[in-house]
């Protein structure tokens, strides 16, 4: 089992000892998405597959958030907002923008790309090194622009 499982494991038997019901249905959210994703996938997930759900789940998050913030939905924004926070509880600390400028610039160097043709190859060569730490999206306007500029 990876570590980061186990670490869920562990912070959803405090929860329920703790009696933090929201805390426990947030993590047995993600308990369920990991499980699903390796029934889906027939393997067991490590670290960087948890990873990769748990962006996945953030990302949703993120999204929920604006769509209920248009919609002048305070509540859900705020139950959205706390479930995001929990999510990154488990995620490593995200890059700052000089350090993601970095990877892109070493990524575009190594793959030697030098037109927008080549932006697939960058984005795969800086998707491990960035999964949970950045929003991809924005990664990706970087790229672009860096390839296009």
């Amino acid at each position: 089992m990876s570590d980061l499982k186990s670490r869920l494991q562990d912070e959803m038997k405090a929860a329920l000892r703790a009696g933090e019901k929201e805390r426990l249905g947030t993590i047995r959210l993600v308990i369920a998405a990991v499980k699903q994703k390796e029934i889906d996938s027939r393997t067991e997930l490590d670290d960087n597959g948890v990873l990769a759900v748990l962006d996945r789940m953030a990302k949703q998050r993120r999204e929920s958030i604006s769509q209920f913030e248009m919609a002048g939905r305070g509540d859900l924004v705020a139950k959205e907002q706390t479930e995001l926070e929990l999510l990154r509880e488990f995620m490593p600390s995200p890059l700052t923008e000089p350090e993601i400028n970095a990877l892109v610039a070493a990524a575009v160097e190594e793959t030697g790309a030098s037109s927008i043709k080549d932006m697939g190859a960058v984005m795969g060569k800086l998707k491990p090194a960035l999964q949970g730490r950045a929003d991809m999206g924005a990664v990706s306007v970087t790229v672009r622009n860096r390839l296009s500029g």
